[in-house]
């Protein structure tokens, strides 16, 4: 049972509310800030499918990449997509970071990841205009002037927004970053360029 538990959470109430209420309400979050939510939609280290799937089924006419480099969560993200039928979701068996070049429009994670470096990791996917929507705790405050201070050429912060998950006591913390100039490509004819392995179906 614990080879198969990817999210270390036990009780169907923990599920339902840290993981499907908190996905689900991004895009009302977002619509009652004036921000919109942009496609096509990279989750990046979506781990067993999260924000991505049920972002999917909220809005089931939206285009969405699912990004995870563990092959055991890819298997299991193809399994998923093909039980729940799943139309316009594609899965990439790789880690996102520098050498990623797949064009989109938005970028969206649930990673504990540092800020500073999800916006380098997403720098040649995200479309000049795009914007990179991060689901953060409460305390995620000490990111954000490090992020600004090495991305403010090319990001701006667009929104903090904090909330709380209806009838919780959960606090959230959702950063929307957007992306304002494009990132120079690196030199592909250079020694040191190498492309990571990538595998998009």
């Amino acid at each position: 049972q614990n080879e198969r538990n990817f999210t270390r959470l036990l009780t169907l109430r923990e599920v339902g509310i840290k993981h499907f209420i908190d996905c689900l309400v991004v895009p009302e979050i977002l619509e009652q800030n004036g921000v919109p939510l942009l496609f096509p939609l990279m989750d990046v280290g979506t781990g067993p499918g999260f924000p991505g799937v049920p972002l999917k089924i909220a809005l089931p006419d939206k285009h969405i990449y699912l990004a995870e480099g563990v092959l055991k969560r890819v298997e299991f993200l193809r399994v998923l997509r093909r039980e729940l039928e799943l139309e316009n979701v594609e899965i990439l068996a790789r880690n996102v970071g520098d050498t990623c070049f797949l064009p989109v429009k938005g970028a969206i994670t649930r990673a504990v990841e540092d800020a500073s470096n999800t916006l380098g990791n997403v720098v040649h996917s995200l479309q000049t205009g795009g914007r990179v929507y991060l689901m953060k705790g409460p305390n995620c405050g000490p990111e954000i002037e490090p992020a600004l201070e090495k991305w403010s050429e090319y990001y701006t912060l667009e929104k903090d927004i904090a909330y709380e998950l209806k009838h919780t006591p959960h606090q959230r913390r959702l950063l929307v970053f957007k992306k304002i100039k494009p990132y120079p490509l690196p030199d592909f004819d250079a020694g040191d360029f190498t492309w990571d392995k990538e595998i998009k179906d």
